[in-house]
Formats: C-alpha cells, structure tokens, sequence
C-alpha cells in the first residue's frame, strides 16, 4: 500500500467519528472509530453501497444479538453462536464484505446483555462510524478511479518500456532487472483493481452508460496491452537465452521490440489526443509483426538448437503487438465518435 488521500481521509473519518461520539456521550466511543476504519472505500460508488449494505446488516446483526443477549445471555459460547448466525445471514444476502462491522457491532450490542438503551447506543456508535466515512470519503478529495488509473497506465508502460528496452540484449544488471519486473507486477494487479473500481462506477451513472462502456472497453485493452508486454519478458527470461542465437538474430528480435514499444507509446499519446488519428508514418503494426513473426519461425531447429524456444518468444512479441494494433483501432474508433459527436 502506497501513501495516498485515502489513508489520510480514515485518519479524518476515526477523528470525526470519535468525537461525534463524545459530544453526544455515547460510550465506548472506539466502536465508532473501528466503524470508520471498516467503513472507508476508494470509490464513491463503493462507499455507497457499503453504506446502504452495512446499515441493513448491522440493523440484523443488532437485533439478532440483542435477543441472543436476552435468552442466552452474554457467555462466550453464546455470542459466539450469535456470530455464527450473524455471517450466514450476511453470506446468504451476499454482503459478505460487511461482515467484519457487523460482527464488531454484534459483540458489542451483546455486552449489554438484553438492556435496550445500551444496545442501542452500541448500535448508534457503528452507524456513527459509518456516516462519517461516507461524508469524509465523499467531501474531502473524492476518489477519482479514472484519473488514477490513467496515471498508473503510464507509469505501468514507463516500467514496462524500460524492460523491453534492455531484456534482449541484456544491459541491466539481474538485481535491478527482477527488482523492476516485480514492481511492474505489482502496478498490473493494482491496475486490475482500479479498472474493477471503473467497472462499478459504471453501474451508478444512469446516462452517458453508452460512452462510458466504450471507454471501459479502451481501458481494459490498455491493461491487457501492458499484460502481453509483461508475458513477453516472462517469456524471454524462460526461452530465449537458452536457445542458440546469432547475432543477427538478436538484432532482428531487439529491433521489432523497439519498434512495438514505440507504437504502444504513440497510441497511449494518441488516446490522451496529444497525436493526430494518422500520425502514425512507420509501416502498419500489422504488417510489421506479420513479418517478424514468418522470419521467425523460418530458422531450422536443425541448424539452431532450442530453436523451438525462440518461436515461443516471437508468438508472445507477436501476441503484444496484435493486442497493441487491436488498442489503436478502439482509440481511433472512439476518436471518430467524439469527432462527430461535436459536429
């Protein structure tokens, strides 16, 4: 986890939350700071439906504990039945990701032990907690998934450029080198969960849903782009340097990998409408890797030993490009849109 608002709006959200709690007296007021804690999403949309979803659950959950409380008292064995039935009543209204509050709220409503003022202000210290995680999450710097994935697409292709850029022919140092694929790694799955959260922000926009999914649509071949490119380092690392290779052939496969990876950059420039639709003057995409991949696999595993490896590794540089020309045409294609959009 990364620095970020987020962390700083749970600190704002527990503050808040604690001292609602004592201006109102209710006691204790931690259940009210845990419920922020639990309460604080990185979307708006989300922290909405976890609001409605974890009203509803706790409003259960306390009203199952305060009866458990009333006929099998406050014992361990009976708040931890209570518990039982508490999870497979947030599993079967499948709000499994309210459980943790909920079960928070269900220990504390049983402390009381069956006495109604307690109970309800053990309950009224979760809601407590809730609503000002959703006012902080919404008032102070709300979060904006499409910008923040826009961002970690370019840092993403930055890392990425830099190790296709050097993999062939094996400039970096091996420490740094798997340092930086990690790191790469780990920006693709915080890619996924951002697009997850582009995905749900959808659901809550009742127009514009048709623009808004064939942006999705651009965004989730931004990420598969980078993905391809990620199997093609995988790919080097387990097969190419463990086949005969000339010279020449180094040359061959370094060169068409510079030449993917300055299309990939002109079509994220392109998608950001800082290049023109046709400003692209090479030889089509297409027909350059169509070529590469016929003058790859045109070497003799007879006349090369683990030639069969480098045809592994041409198919995933070919699989990067087809999945890059495949980004162009959808930018292109929404570009043509918004073009006629405006006329």
């Amino acid at each position: 986890m990364t620095f970020g608002a987020r962390i700083v709006k749970t600190g704002i959200a527990v503050t808040l939350a604690l001292y609602i709690s004592m201006w109102l007296n209710f006691t204790p007021p931690v259940i009210a700071a845990v419920a922020a804690i639990f309460a604080m999403q990185p979307s708006i949309y989300r922290s909405w439906r976890y609001f409605l979803e974890q009203i509803q659950t706790i409003t259960f959950g306390a009203v199952i504990a305060m009866v458990g409380g009333m006929l099998l008292s406050n014992s361990p064995i009976a708040v931890g039945v209570v518990c039982i039935l508490v999870i497979m009543l947030c599993i079967k209204l499948k709000m499994v990701d309210t459980i943790g509050l909920t079960l928070v709220t269900v220990v504390a409503v049983m402390e009381a032990s069956g006495q109604w003022d307690f109970a309800l202000n053990r309950f009224l210290l979760s809601v407590i907690g809730i609503v000002a995680a959703f006012a902080i999450n919404i008032i102070f710097v709300p979060p904006k998934p499409k910008e923040q994935f826009t961002d970690q697409i370019h840092t993403a292709f930055t890392q990425l450029s830099l190790l296709l850029r050097t993999v062939i022919s094996d400039e970096m140092k091996e420490k740094v080198f798997r340092e930086q694929k990690h790191t790469l790694k780990e920006s693709l799955n915080s890619l996924g969960d951002k697009y997850k959260l582009l995905e749900e922000d959808l659901k809550r926009l009742k127009r514009a849903k048709y623009r808004r999914s064939r942006q999705l649509i651009v965004y989730r071949q931004m990420l598969y782009s980078l993905e391809k490119g990620h199997e093609v380092l995988e790919a080097v690392q387990e097969h190419y340097f463990q086949a005969d290779r000339t010279t020449e052939i180094n040359k061959i496969y370094d060169r068409h990998l510079e030449k993917l990876i300055k299309f990939h950059e002109h079509v994220l420039l392109k998608f950001e409408n800082k290049l023109k639709q046709d400003s692209w003057n090479a030889v089509p995409i297409d027909e350059t890797n169509g070529h590469f991949i016929k003058l790859a696999t045109s070497y003799s595993a007879e006349e090369y030993q683990g030639a069969e490896r480098l045809v592994i590794v041409a198919a995933a540089m070919y699989e990067y490009g087809y999945q890059t020309a495949r980004l162009d045409r959808l930018v292109n294609h929404m570009d043509s849109n918004e073009e006629a959009k405006e006329d």
